[in-house]
């Protein structure tokens, strides 16, 4: 009796339970809130694109022309520094040493330049009594030459060896801040081009925004236009901006934005703008939705350009 009507119920519960699936999917989703409210453009034509804050200078890794172990350092974290003040040193010791060496080295050759000068010019005072030969004489003027070339090559040995031992200490390139610290006593600094620099340094006195504006719109964007950046996910900090240049080379895009139509293959022209920072919590490697001020979508010649074409 229970099979019998098992079936038909089973099948009536999924009918109703399809029923009510289908209009639990039919209702409106309320889309959610927006953490943040997007930014606006303050210019009626405009042309929009990403940016990013960097130093003036761009963004310069330091490293290092010979591997070593960091015995000292001279910089924190936000320190300003002027060209040619020292960043770190590397352990020099053996570099001291072999100095030490050279400059005893100088020292010996020194002493036995002034023995054969002596020497010579006592063989020069005797030349006219002829108490001793000609061949001598030149025997002895010969040796100084030897020594003076001996000499010469123990400085050019000691001069070396300073320049290697000043190559342990890593000196800033140009006026900035330290933007970022990866080296620490103790630690090996390898040479070379490393994933992660020892020490990112920048000037940040103004800052840039370099702007990637997609291909399509690079042709509206003039030298010396207008334009006004605000933070990415805080549109009440902007601040105006000043055109710097171009980096002409057109290249493909990197960070993609997400959007659903955007070509994997899209090209970007850079712009770089700069701006200064005062008391806006801006720093390097900030996002930044940014608005240039541009001509339309059509395009004339200049009327110059137009009349020298149009003439016969």
């Amino acid at each position: 009796m229970i099979r019998k009507y098992l079936l038909p119920i089973l099948a009536l519960a999924g009918i109703v339970l399809g029923i009510a699936v289908a209009i639990q999917g039919a209702k409106q989703v309320t889309p959610a809130a927006p953490v943040s409210q997007p930014a606006h453009s303050p210019y009626r034509i405009f042309v929009a694109g990403s940016g990013l804050i960097e130093a003036s200078s761009e963004n310069i890794a330091i490293g290092t022309t010979v591997g070593g172990v960091v015995a000292r350092i001279y910089v924190q974290i936000g320190s300003q520094v002027k060209a040619g003040e020292p960043l770190f040193t590397l352990d020099d010791r053996t570099h001291r040493a072999e100095i030490a060496l050279r400059e005893n080295a100088v020292k010996v050759v020194e002493a036995q330049l002034a023995d054969a000068r002596d020497e010579l010019a006592f063989n020069e005072g005797l030349s006219n009594t002829g108490a001793v030969s000609v061949e001598d004489t030149n025997k002895r003027r010969n040796t100084v030459r030897v020594v003076e070339a001996q000499l010469a090559q123990t400085k050019a040995q000691l001069s070396s060896a300073m320049t290697e031992l000043e190559k342990l200490t890593v000196r800033a390139p140009v006026d900035g801040q330290v933007l970022q610290l990866k080296v620490h006593l103790g630690e090996y600094a390898p040479a070379g081009i490393l994933g992660t620099p020892l020490i990112m340094l920048g000037n940040v006195t103004p800052l840039h925004v370099r702007v990637d504006v997609d291909e399509d719109d690079a042709w509206r964007i003039r030298s010396g236009a207008a334009a006004t950046a605000c933070l990415r996910g805080n549109k009440d900090i902007s601040t105006p901006l000043k055109f710097v240049r171009f980096e002409p080379y057109v290249l493909p895009k990197r960070s993609l934005t997400g959007d659903s139509t955007e070509r994997v293959d899209t090209r970007v022209l850079q712009v770089i703008f700069s701006f200064t920072r005062g008391d806006l919590p801006l720093f390097v490697g900030q996002q930044m939705d940014v608005f240039i001020d541009a001509p339309t979508r059509s395009f004339s010649a200049a009327p110059d350009k137009a009349a020298k074409e149009a003439a016969p």
